[in-house]
């Protein structure tokens, strides 16, 4: 049964969108990530406008988000200190973000500034962490290997303001994690994603948590963060489609129950791997999209007459 999208102003399948809900739900579960990256480009591949994929995808990901971080606090991996400074960061981020997105949208440049910020922020994550991952899996495999320290100490924890992080087991200054959360939500209103591609790897090389705490943590922040993108966007920008937001959320929460069963069964190395696959999968395809001569090189636009 197809569905009318009235902010998209384009019909779709019910069966396609709570699939894809659902899939991008298990995503969340499984890598600690709301799953934007993955869904955004598959919603602007399916016709959705990018400005409604971005401003809507937020909204979902806050459902999906919840259901992965409730998994989580039943597991205790949950740092919820470290989590509501990577939050606050993440809220003066993303409120600047909105207003930079209004303003792309004014001057007709956010479609493509949308699909740039794809290309440019998932190939570099995405090798970066195909890159380690496979390192870390190639030296646990040799025999007597030890395992080394996924970060190491630079003058970024020389900076002020420290603070004592039990759960995570780290002593370092509060200014880092303000500042991650402060581009990673920029990075959610411009991009539509709850930022987790970048977070994740953030909170492992950068800050040192350990991976089993960064995933839920990161899902905890992610909730917030969208839902102040989804609030902004729908008030400035008007460009929240409610239904197609529910058809998602449905799913959504369903597949991030399912992914966290899943993810609690692989190794930090593994997740990691996938996650990077994924990541370069979606990059290729948007850039790719991006470059390719268009079989029509012209359209024909009707006009109502005028």
């Amino acid at each position: 049964m197809y569905i009318y999208l009235p902010i998209a102003e384009v019909s779709m399948h019910i069966g396609i969108i709570i699939g894809l809900g659902g899939g991008v739900g298990f995503l969340s579960g499984l890598f600690g990530v709301g799953g934007g990256f993955l869904m955004t480009p598959l919603l602007i591949f399916f016709g959705i406008p990018p400005a409604v994929a971005v401003s809507t995808e937020a909204n979902q990901i806050v459902a999906s988000s919840v259901s992965g971080v409730l998994a989580h606090m039943r597991r205790g991996n949950v740092d919820f200190k470290m989590g509501g400074i990577l939050m606050a960061g993440g809220v003066i981020g993303s409120s600047l973000g909105v207003a930079l997105f209004s303003f792309l949208r004014e001057i007709g440049q956010i479609d493509l500034v949308i699909q740039l910020s794809y290309v440019v922020f998932l190939g570099i994550i995405g090798a970066l962490m195909l890159t380690e991952s496979l390192r870390t899996i190639v030296r646990s495999r040799k025999p007597g290997a030890v395992r080394g320290k996924l970060h190491q100490h630079n003058w970024l924890h020389g900076l002020p303001f420290k603070m004592r992080f039990r759960r995570s087991k780290l002593y370092i200054s509060a200014i880092l994690p303000l500042s991650i959360g402060a581009f990673v939500g920029v990075l959610a209103a411009i991009m539509g994603v709850g930022g987790g591609f970048i977070m994740v790897p953030a909170m492992i090389y950068l800050l040192g948590m350990p991976t089993a705490v960064v995933v839920g943590t990161s899902l905890f922040q992610i909730i917030f963060v969208t839902a102040n993108v989804t609030f902004l966007q729908a008030v400035n920008t008007q460009t929240v489609d409610v239904v197609l937001a529910v058809l998602l959320l449905v799913g959504a929460v369903i597949g991030a129950q399912i992914g966290t069963k899943i993810g609690a069964h692989l190794k930090g190395e593994q997740l990691r791997g996938l996650l990077a696959l994924m990541v370069l999968a979606v990059c290729f395809k948007l850039l790719t999209d991006l470059v390719i001569t268009p079989a029509d090189l012209y359209a024909i636009v009707d006009d109502g007459g005028h």
